[in-house]
């Protein structure tokens, strides 16, 4: 399979309100909109994508309906610092307070609406036990 594009879609109940959450905070914008799905792009980088969906749509099959779990979005960024203090102050909950991790990044968590958690990363270099484990041409 040649893939052309990738996103994740995320079904809810609230498909307004959810994009208005991600257009608010993470600087999404809509280019296409409809009471049951919304297709958003990066203001910033328009191949990164992400789609919002009611969960009981009729496009999706009985057995994959209702709503996400499981699941984490993971947005790389430059300063994730910067981040932190934007999330904080638009208070969204903290579930991982920002800290270096030894496998290579620096990051928060915080979730969506929907309990998707969302977590804000940069990065950094990995301790030598890690740097072990990534292959040369991904090491951050």
């Amino acid at each position: 399979m040649k893939s052309t594009s990738y996103y994740p879609v995320i079904m809810t109940d609230d498909v307004a309100g959810s994009a208005a959450f991600y257009i608010a905070h993470f600087r999404f914008k809509p280019v296409f909109e409809s009471d049951w799905y919304v297709h958003l792009t990066s203001s910033e980088h328009r191949r990164v994508n992400l789609a919002i969906l009611d969960g009981s749509h009729e496009t999706i099959p009985a057995i994959g309906r209702g709503r996400v779990s499981g699941l984490i979005l993971n947005f790389e960024v430059k300063d994730v610092d910067a981040e932190y203090a934007r999330v904080q102050q638009a208070n969204l909950p903290i579930h991982l307070a920002i800290r270096d991790e030894a496998f290579g990044q620096r990051h928060f968590i915080t979730a969506d609406p929907n309990g998707v958690l969302i977590d804000i990363i940069k990065p950094i270099p990995p301790s030598a036990e890690f740097a072990a484990q990534y292959a040369p041409e991904a090491m951050p």
